[in-house]
């Protein structure tokens, strides 16, 4: 309800049962679910599959806005010149052959499980464009400098597959947490439903998991009501709604089943339990590292554990990993030791629990970072930063049926362009969709009812070993 709404009496009972959660543009969780049924129950996708054998049942998308700088990462240039090399050494991992920076060497040590694709390319190298293109697989509709998020843009990942596998049983198809990715009035596209409206958004965590007493308040109880006292209330509501509200063709109240969600959500237990890290052994949070990287990817774990087939975790808030000066003192000493020991953690601990073959996980930003030190596409640079570049940038992917130890794709001697096939955004969605056993040629429905391919894109065959 907005500020300042009166309220007849007989009204009063129902909103104790509202279970809301934030999302984009303020949407509740009865809002969302109520929306999401409104859906058309019959799209499907088009019966097409793509070929091989797709594993995953969830993926993680560790996110890294503001581009990671591949040359001082994973795609290093030893021999390269002066002024492109960098600061960082290379170390060697478990692989033969694959060197990392020497900051990430417990991703170095678990390079046996990770592919890295080292020749992703686009045309885009403003932040909210390109957010928009890696995050939808699209470019975004009359993309311009900094144009915002807006119904026109096309759907993210978990919003397609929400729109092409309708979830009945109130577990949200995406979760996006512990940043929504926002600066002043900017809203950066690409994560919501787009064009295919609010009713499959992805739920959005707005709070860090790491800070003493975490709880997504919303999943909270209302004050003074137990399980026991808020059943009786829907009960109560029940029999309200039976003498108010006028019959429907099919005889009930037509927001009962999204009532039903809410509290299967509320007391259930299933997916608000992910959400108590209290739970969680110790040591496995030591290992995650305390700090807002390592708790969010363990958040992301215990989300999958409890049946969201897509968590995007932001590492850091909007264009952290934009480093236009101080490039090297911000990747050594605040960004790459807490993504190294985060994401190993998650690999380990999914694959401890037998998930890592089920689980695609992916880390990648916007785009990559210039080779020259200190040059500029446009913006002002410090002599120790990096500007955006996305004419070739890397991303890592492991599990959900992806083939470790493996490079796919090269980039030239400085890391400057690709020196084989490049990959586009298009590719990478349609490798998540593929992953997840979802046809990257299957039809979307816009708000003028116009057929919309689901993603342009191939999957990155050699990932899968084809």
């Amino acid at each position: 309800m907005t500020a300042g709404h009166t309220h007849t009496r007989g009204f009063v009972r129902r909103e104790v049962l509202q279970v809301g959660f934030s999302g984009f543009l303020g949407m509740s969780l009865p809002q969302v679910l109520s929306a999401r049924a409104l859906a058309d129950p019959t799209a499907k996708a088009t019966g097409r599959r793509t070929a091989g054998a797709p594993r995953a049942k969830s993926i993680i998308i560790a996110f890294m806005s503001g581009g990671l700088s591949h040359i001082d990462s994973v795609d290093m240039k030893p021999d390269a010149p002066d002024g492109i090399r960098g600061e960082f050494k290379p170390i060697d991992t478990a692989v033969a052959g694959i060197q990392f920076c020497e900051h990430m060497p417990l991703l170095a040590q678990r390079a046996g499980d990770l592919a890295v694709v080292r020749s992703l390319s686009h045309k885009y190298t403003n932040h909210l464009n390109a957010t928009h293109e890696l995050l939808t697989g699209h470019s975004q509709p009359g993309a311009f400098f900094d144009k915002i998020a807006s119904r026109d843009d096309y759907p993210c990942y978990a919003s397609g597959l929400d729109y092409l596998r309708p979830r009945t049983d109130g577990v949200p198809t995406g979760v996006m947490l512990p940043t929504y990715l926002m600066e002043g009035p900017l809203t950066w596209p690409g994560q919501h439903a787009g064009f295919l409206g609010p009713r499959h958004d992805p739920w959005q965590i707005r709070q860090d998991p790491n800070k003493p007493g975490f709880q997504v308040e919303s999943l909270a109880l209302p004050v003074g009501f137990s399980v026991e006292r808020l059943g009786r209330r829907q009960a109560l509501l029940d029999q309200v709604n039976a003498g108010m509200l006028p019959q429907t063709d099919l005889g009930r109240d037509p927001m009962s089943d999204q009532r039903a969600r809410a509290m299967s959500l509320l007391t259930s237990g299933r997916v608000s339990g992910a959400f108590d890290l209290d739970k969680e052994d110790p040591a496995v949070r030591d290992r995650y590292g305390r700090h807002m990287f390592g708790q969010s990817l363990l958040l992301a774990r215990r989300l999958v554990e409890a049946g969201v087939p897509i968590v995007q975790v932001n590492l850091g808030r909007v264009q952290q990993w934009d480093t236009h000066s101080a490039n090297f003192k911000n990747l050594k000493n605040n960004l790459l030791p807490p993504t190294d020991r985060g994401m190993s953690a998650l690999l380990d601990d999914l694959k401890a629990r037998g998930l890592l073959d089920e689980t695609l996980v992916v880390l990648a930003g916007e785009f990559g970072r210039t080779p020259r030190i200190g040059s500029s596409t446009g913006n002002n640079n410090t002599a120790d930063g990096r500007d955006h570049w996305s004419k070739v940038f890397s991303a890592l992917f492991a599990g959900g049926g992806v083939r470790g130890g493996q490079v796919v794709g090269a980039s030239d001697r400085i890391g400057a362009y690709p020196a084989s096939p490049p990959y586009s955004p298009g590719d990478f969605a349609a490798t998540l969709y593929h992953a997840l056993g979802v046809d990257p040629a299957s039809e979307l429905r816009d708000r003028l009812d116009r057929p919309i391919r689901l993603c342009d894109g191939s999957p990155i065959a050699p990932l899968f070993g084809t």
